[in-house]
């Protein structure tokens, strides 16, 4: 009787996962979830092999800085591992609003709320806000967390075509003026590395009735003055309602944050599902995020050093012949066209001691099947002459 039940309601899925076709060939050619025994700065070891990274998104090289080792280890002592809880109930600590005073002033808001990821923070800065009958905009491009807080209301969601003020233009001309509406936006694509063209998209807007989310994960350290982000590279601060991003990237650490007027911070920590429910942000992770913050200010040779080893790098990449998509950051893709030839390029790499991850459609538009990769402040000379050589030769055999 049991067998038959389970038969019933619960084979379909096992099978499914099971017989899944992009599982199958994942195993098969291993491109994903590749288990590092340790890593040295920008060095990694798989399998005993030496290789460098080139995939990473630690921007300013603080992972393994000993300001930030050293903040992460006293946070421990102080707090111990974990609030076990969510802020809401028992796991709002003093550590928690002292980093979030100190993102605000750093990011030109009155306030900020983090929490324990960047998807969840950029979820919660749609979630929280958009209602039944409202409308969001969204870039085409956007990042998954960010469709994912919009799937997670009832309200209207459109797509524009990426970095289009013109098509944006054309769909708010659809839309009532009095209708309330959402636009949401990166800083900097991450996949593309395209800067967003921010200064038109708020003149399209402007008498539109928009409330405007940009997701600057990884904008944030990387442009602007100091590292405060694309907002501020523009001198469009106070024109953006919600600025969100993720410690993961240029803070060396893990968790999220959302940024505006306290009015809006405040309201978002009433409605949103993400912030409520979720447990706070671990002492080692906000000690971390908060060292590399004061970093970003008392030691801007890190973000010279990224700036520096982004263009050369380029340099190498533009002599090769090989296509960026037009990355104007350290977030650099390498379009090779369809799936066979970026698996064939992603192998040649690794085998030449240079670990990247590959994207394929639908993760990118068709033809857009693309080898990713990113430079770090940490990228030695060495590093440099090393990735060089193994995309002369990864080059030579497309």
């Amino acid at each position: 009787m049991i067998s038959l039940f389970t038969a019933k309601t619960g084979n379909s899925i096992a099978s499914r996962c099971r017989e899944d076709e992009a599982t199958r060939l994942r195993l098969r050619y291993k491109p994903y979830y590749h288990t590092f025994d340790r890593q040295v700065g920008t060095h990694v070891w798989l399998g005993g092999a030496e290789m460098v990274m080139l995939s990473s998104n630690d921007y300013l090289g603080l992972t393994h800085h000993p300001k930030v080792i050293e903040a992460a280890q006293r946070g421990l002592a102080e707090w111990g591992t974990s609030t076990t809880g969510a802020r809401l109930s028992n796991g709002s600590r003093s550590y928690h609003q002292q980093l979030e005073e100190k993102l605000a002033a750093f990011l030109g808001k009155e306030a900020c709320h983090i929490s324990v990821a960047g998807y969840i923070s950029c979820m919660s800065a749609i979630q929280a806000f958009a209602q039944k009958g409202d409308v969001v905009l969204g870039d085409k491009n956007l990042h998954s967390s960010i469709w994912a807080g919009i799937g997670l209301t009832q309200a209207k969601a459109e797509r524009f075509a990426h970095n289009n003020p013109e098509d944006l233009r054309e769909l708010l001309s659809f839309e009532s003026p009095e209708t309330p509406k959402i636009v949401a936006f990166e800083g900097v694509y991450s996949m593309e590395g395209h800067i967003a063209p921010i200064p038109e998209i708020l003149t399209v807007t402007a008498e539109h009735n928009c409330f405007h989310v940009m997701d600057d994960a990884h904008g944030f350290g990387v442009l602007g003055q100091h590292g405060r982000g694309t907002a501020n590279h523009f001198g469009v601060t106070g024109k953006i309602d919600l600025i969100a991003g993720s410690f993961s990237k240029a803070l060396a650490s893990t968790g999220g944050f959302v940024a505006g007027s306290r009015e809006v911070i405040e309201y978002l920590r009433s409605h949103s599902k993400q912030t409520i429910f979720s447990a706070a942000l671990a002492p080692a992770q906000a000690y971390a995020a908060e060292a590399a913050l004061d970093l970003l200010q008392s030691e801007p040779e890190h973000l010279r050093r990224l700036w520096d080893n982004t263009r050369r790098y380029k340099e190498i990449l533009h002599d090769l012949k090989l296509d960026t998509w037009g990355s104007e950051t350290p977030a650099v893709p390498i379009v090779l066209g369809t799936k066979e030839r970026a698996y064939r390029f992603w192998q040649h790499l690794m085998d030449h001691g240079v670990f990247t991850v590959m994207s394929i459609a639908p993760a990118v538009p068709p033809g857009k099947d693309l080898v990713r990769t990113a430079i770090s402040a940490c990228h030695t000379d060495e590093d440099l002459s090393k990735i060089g050589d193994a995309m002369a030769f990864a080059a030579r055999r497309l």
